[in-house]
């Protein structure tokens, strides 16, 4: 029996995990990537001296990305230069008071006591309670489990319960906080993964204790350089990457999956693994399959993520007043994520997430100057907002907003500006309804609620990336792609790699 073929869908972090995983397991992969560059959302753009990331801006986790080069015969360290950021993030407030959120246990407690010495005494019961959430997640790699049978799902029924995972992350952080400050900062963490805090379940939660052991950090060059290294790791592996390649169907026989067709062109497999958009792969690239678990109907019910408006500004002035990664939280913080991922409307106000690597790595601007990544969480296409029309206006109202908040001439400064709508997530990245992060991690939608790893409706087809289980954000993605390896271990009998020793990066 010759060697074993697989074909994957897309090359974003969840592709690529899943391609080196199964090119180190002796599966002769094929990437394919339908944009004439790698990345999926997380790409770049270089214009006049200024460089952006387009979308993941932040390393955390750092043991979960090793793992994946460990199965190539290298490490994380040897691949990309890590630089750990502190503060991890300063977060201002509407009422202009702000904390530099960091793994500082101490200093943590210094800033919570400013405002609420009652919430800085609890801040370390917090840590302790949230352990057994990271330890089960992380350490005993439940977040890398298929949940696709109901006896594993049964079996972890007791243990979700205990660890109260039937609270939301907002309610289970207000239990140890009173104030607002210290409430929004230990459970926003969701909106990183396209969840609302109020809706997704406690398992979340353990984000903050994940950040305090193993940081926050920074590559050097930007996040791509990430995309970059994984690539260069598949290829060196012996995997083929092939991009300008649009996947247009999968070949099902016998309900099996054995091909993927490409224009007038069929690239044979044994196995497919889609880290595309789930909802399309099942729409768009298997309509011809019969369907009796994900059905047109079904799929349309699934919540989908919010969407983001995202603008890259270079500006020729420099912004010391920036930390690496900034929030700016309204006034009506609450209400607007239910504008956003309730009521789907696209608000008069805002909230905002800034990254501005220049502050720590000057070859992302030109001397003197900025590299701006300004994203605003705003409501998926469902909405029916016109970007054509609303992005003109919500560009302006954002821009007058930073000069009032405190950025001197921003509007004056710029050199180089674009731009990124719920709309281009669509067109672009071919996301359902717009969508920046997959499939909304609520509780209905967790865990062997999510749409699993192994297909349910055809055989030898994977699905790896922010529409399975575990969910969005690069640690997400990374250990869906080992969920699934699982999977495809399993089906087709093939052997784990040896390891190096894991690197713990300090």
């Amino acid at each position: 029996m010759g060697k074993l073929k697989g074909v994957v869908i897309g090359s974003g972090f969840g592709g690529l995990a899943a391609a080196i995983r199964l090119q180190a397991s002796g599966v002769q992969v094929t990437l394919l990537e339908q944009r004439e560059t790698i990345g999926g959302r997380a790409g770049q753009i270089k214009d006049s001296g200024y460089t952006f990331d387009t979308g993941p801006s932040l390393v955390t986790a750092t043991e979960i990305i090793d793992s994946v080069f460990q199965h190539a015969g290298t490490t994380l360290r040897e691949s990309v230069d890590l630089v750990p950021l502190d503060p991890f993030y300063r977060v201002h407030f509407y009422d202009g008071t702000f904390i530099d959120y960091s793994g500082d246990v101490e200093d943590m407690e210094r800033q919570m006591a400013v405002f609420n010495k009652s919430d800085a005494q609890n801040y370390r019961r917090f840590l302790n309670d949230i352990k057994p959430v990271f330890d089960a997640v992380i350490t005993d790699g439940l977040g890398a489990m298929p949940f696709d049978n109901l006896k594993t799902f049964a079996a972890f029924v007791p243990r979700a319960l205990k660890l109260k995972a039937y609270k939301t992350v907002a309610g289970y952080a207000a239990d140890y906080f009173d104030d607002f400050r210290h409430q929004f900062m230990f459970s926003f963490h969701p909106l990183f993964i396209g969840g609302n805090p109020f809706y997704s379940p406690a398992l979340y939660v353990m984000i903050p204790y994940l950040e305090k052991e193993q940081g926050v950090w920074y590559i050097q060059g930007g996040m791509y350089e990430l995309v970059k290294a994984m690539a260069s790791v598949l290829v060196d592996l012996g995997g083929i990457i092939r991009t300008a390649t649009p996947a247009d169907e999968i070949i099902v026989k016998d309900g099996k999956a054995v091909g993927v067709r490409s224009g007038d062109e069929i690239i044979d497999a044994d196995l497919v693994v889609s880290n595309a958009d789930l909802v399309r792969t099942y729409t768009n690239l298997l309509s011809s399959v019969d369907r009796k678990k994900w059905t047109d109907k079904r799929l349309d019910k699934l919540k989908q993520s919010m969407s983001c408006f995202l603008l890259y500004l270079g500006v020729r002035q420099e912004y010391p007043e920036l930390k690496h990664h900034t929030l700016m939280i309204a006034e009506r913080y609450r209400e607007l994520l239910e504008d956003i991922f309730r009521r789907k409307i696209l608000a008069d106000d805002f909230s905002l997430y800034l990254h501005v690597p220049s502050r720590t790595d000057r070859t992302m601007a030109p001397e003197g100057g900025e590299s701006l990544y300004i994203l605003a969480p705003v409501p998926n296409l469902r909405s029916g907002t016109d970007w054509d029309q609303a992005a003109g206006p919500l560009r302006d109202k954002i821009v007058k907003y930073l000069e009032e908040w405190g950025l001197k001439d921003l509007e004056a400064s710029i050199e180089v500006e674009h731009m990124f709508t719920p709309a281009d997530f669509e067109t672009e990245l071919l996301a359902e309804a717009g969508n920046a992060f997959g499939i909304e991690p609520i509780l209905t939608q967790s865990a062997y609620f999510r749409p699993h790893n192994r297909s349910e409706d055809v055989d030898n087809l994977y699905f790896v990336g922010a529409g399975t289980h575990p969910g969005a954000g690069i640690p997400g993605v990374l250990l869906s792609a080992e969920a699934t390896m699982k999977s495809i271990r399993e089906d087709h009998h093939l052997e784990t790699p040896i390891l190096r020793d894991p690197v713990i990066v300090q």
